[in-house]
């Protein structure tokens, strides 16, 4: 069946070219009326410019959908409101938001500076709580809503001289793992996004010959298909790029459950530490106390 968002409204951050380009153009071309944001800035966090924004939005329209742009800064709490805002202002619904918007600033962390660390967690971190933190209240309302942030690789698994985008997107599995809890009870369903792709931000790190064959469009419908009302799974983390796709999660191992009855100490722990570390059998979790299996099978 094919995947249509009819009647739908979409915000995605960071539109203004890359995989959120590529995100708002494929949503506008399935009926989803999108609204554009994007700073225009450098990617390391510097400018701004309109134009970014305005092309995509002219491109969606050109092929017969429907978009508006924005230009606030996911950084700033009350950018996060305006663009909500503008989308609940000209079309009178928000269901889908895809926090993409990112900048990085790579360098080995005893080079680091605050500059360095607060810039980059602020786009991609407090720019994905500032959206979301608007978005929440009218998704509760209309018992409706789903959410891709995006994580990376850096975050899930590291990569040396990303200290600072490495912690904030590894931030992104946390925000996830709560949201998914509150949003159940309204039909929000919030997954993460680990997309490797050539786009600029990447191409401050990637060989010519990779950012040529990692085309954003090769990430597209993991995510379009997780913001679809036909995808009810939440609190999942998908890798996508090259033309793959796989899910990463955090799971529990069996461990050693020896219970309370006397008080261990570190030569115990030294002496059960293979044990402990065992990850056979180990299974992803849907809450603290709860493992994924569990939730599901309450729900039936």
């Amino acid at each position: 069946m094919a995947i249509r968002f009819d009647g739908q409204v979409a915000l995605v951050t960071g539109a203004g070219a890359g995989l959120g380009r590529a995100y708002a153009i494929d949503l506008a071309k399935r009926g989803a009326k999108v609204v554009v944001n994007d700073l225009g800035g450098d990617p390391h966090g510097e400018g701004a410019d309109r134009s970014p924004a305005q092309k995509v939005v002219d491109e969606i329209k050109e092929a017969g959908g429907e978009a508006v742009a924005n230009y606030n800064n996911v950084a700033e709490y009350d950018g996060g409101f305006e663009m909500v805002k503008q989308a609940m202002d000209t079309w009178g619904r928000l269901d889908v938001v895809i926090c993409n918007a990112g900048i990085l600033r790579d360098t080995a962390f005893h080079n680091m500076s605050e500059e360095d660390w607060d810039k980059v967690v602020a786009v991609h971190l407090k720019g994905t709580f500032t959206v979301l933190r608007a978005a929440w209240p009218v998704f509760r309302q209309q018992s409706y809503g789903r959410v891709v942030v995006t994580t990376s690789s850096s975050g899930i698994y590291g990569q040396f001289g990303q200290a600072n985008y490495g912690a904030a997107k590894t931030g992104m599995l946390g925000l996830m793992n709560v949201l998914k809890q509150e949003g159940a009870k309204y039909n929000v369903n919030v997954n993460t996004i680990a997309p490797v792709a050539g786009t600029r931000l990447t191409a401050t790190v990637m060989q010519e010959d990779m950012l040529q064959k990692l085309v954003p469009e090769m990430v597209v419908p993991a995510v379009v298909y997780m913001v679809s009302q036909d995808c009810t799974d939440s609190g999942y983390v998908i890798e996508a790029g090259a033309g793959n796709f796989n899910r990463a999660s955090i799971v529990k191992g069996k461990g050693v459950q020896p219970g309370t009855d006397d008080l261990k100490d570190a030569e115990w722990v030294q002496q059960n530490w293979q044990q402990i570390c065992d990850l056979d059998g180990a299974e992803p979790m849907w809450r603290t106390g709860q493992t994924l299996k569990d939730y599901l099978a309450s729900k039936q």
